[in-house]
């Protein structure tokens, strides 16, 4: 367990952030010093096909170990952590042997983890526990699946007699600002499907995840002394509030669970002049999620034909652009897929929970772009603030979930390949690519 929390805290002490205004892949330079350490460690543990490319994607290769040909299957994880909470500098706490009670992350400023608020935390009593220092987020999201894959792939080169097929590894850059998956080499990776490492709390396995867009939603406003104001004026922060506040009350993320969808304003900045109001919409459904952006465009053009009549122009313009899509349309084909992961959890004594991701993963879009990929859990709670904390014993299981996929996966193609077989009154057992034929007619 220690060389699982010794890797884990080396990748978050490294700061990833990834920045949503740069142009660039990866975002942020930064990224590519984990990216880059990566592509080191895994030459040394004897991965092969080990590489990097310009826009800071790693992938490798571990070679299989059987004779008979078994699906190529691959495992992902993303290195950057989201810019919503500052990742810079993290100092990890180690809290062994959890009691159930309040955990003190940083004293000086009154930071405290408690159960009574974040009920989940209850369910590791006893378990080793990594938390924040209070002032950054962690980095569980993902570094705790790169954790994950990183040591089942060390454990599977050290134990040869687990028997696998071809595994494939890839790391992804900028995954918390959407683009995780849009200039990743699905051919060059070479998988007939995958799995990204990227879920919450132990046992979670997701195949279906929200379709999402984005909206930028701009306010003209005209700019008069207030002493000269009365008719003249348009102050566009209040258009801007009154527009929020025509969206539905109870659907936001504060409000929602399960298949329900949201509005969720995400930033507001402005002046007399313009305010740009922006926000996220989510929807399991496909046709509530496209109600959800007509109803956007309609409440925009209800502002501009009342304002138009008054002050001659449009004074609000709304841009909403799609960002990902459900991934259970490109996964119920392949349903299989999903049934080997849950096996793989029940034999090792996890009881899968199979739910949709309120979010998305880089799995959602590699899905789209032709690699069917559901989401496994990696273990971490609290993502994208200073609550955030990870069982070290979670990592320990996603890392045997892996290895034991791997195993399965070998295994049940080979079952697959043993059959029994009459013909002419005569048995052919067909097993390891030999037949036999019985003596004895039947």
């Amino acid at each position: 367990m220690q060389h699982i929390i010794d890797r884990f805290i080396s990748y978050v002490t490294i700061d990833t952030e990834s920045d949503p205004n740069s142009d660039t892949t990866p975002s942020t330079k930064k990224q590519l010093d984990l990216a880059n350490l990566l592509v080191k460690e895994l030459k040394a543990m004897g991965m092969t096909e080990v590489s990097i490319d310009k826009n800071g994607y790693v992938m490798a290769t571990l070679e299989s170990n059987v004779k008979h040909k078994v699906p190529t299957i691959g495992f992902v994880s993303h290195y950057d952590t989201t810019p919503d909470f500052t990742g810079a500098n993290v100092k990890p706490q180690i809290v062994k042997n959890y009691d159930g009670g309040d955990i003190v992350l940083n004293k000086k400023q009154n930071i405290i983890l408690s159960p009574s608020y974040f009920k989940d935390l209850l369910q590791y009593k006893g378990q080793t526990l990594i938390t924040t220092d209070g002032t950054t987020l962690l980095g569980a999201d993902d570094k705790a699946g790169i954790t994950e894959i990183m040591s089942a792939m060390e454990y599977l080169i050290q134990h040869p007699e687990i028997k696998h097929g071809k595994i494939r590894v890839g790391f992804t850059p900028d995954e918390e600002i959407g683009r995780g998956a849009h200039k990743f080499d699905v051919e060059k990776f070479g998988c007939e499907w995958a799995y990204t490492m990227d879920g919450s709390q132990i046992g979670e396995l997701e195949y279906e995840n929200f379709n999402a867009a984005g909206a930028k939603i701009i306010f003209k406003g005209k700019s008069v002394h207030p002493g000269y104001a009365k008719g003249k004026m348009i102050n566009s922060m209040l258009l801007a509030n009154q527009f929020i506040s025509k969206l539905p009350k109870n659907e936001i993320p504060e409000k929602t669970k399960g298949y329900e969808g949201f509005y969720h304003v995400v930033g507001i900045s402005g002046s007399i002049e313009e305010t740009v109001v922006e926000l996220i919409i989510r929807d399991h459904s496909a046709k509530k999620f496209k109600e959800r952006k007509e109803f956007i465009h309609e409440l925009a053009n209800k502002f501009n034909k009342k304002w138009k009549k008054q002050f001659g122009e449009e004074i609000v313009i709304a841009e909403v652009k799609d960002q990902y899509y459900n991934m259970k349309e490109k996964v119920k084909p392949v349903f299989h897929i999903v049934e080997i992961a849950e096996k793989t959890m029940r034999e090792l004594g996890i009881k899968p929970l199979i739910k949709p991701i309120r979010g998305g993963t880089d799995g959602c879009q590699l899905s789209y772009k032709g690699l069917p990929c559901p989401n496994i859990f990696a273990g971490g709670h609290n993502f994208h603030g200073k609550y955030e904390y990870v069982p070290v014993e979670s990592m320990v299981k996603a890392t045997e979930v892996i290895v034991k996929i791997a195993e399965i996966t070998a295994r049940q193609v080979f079952d697959d390949l043993s059959f029994l077989y009459i013909r002419n009154s005569f048995l052919f057992i067909i097993n390891k690519n030999t037949i036999y034929v019985s003596n004895n007619k039947f």
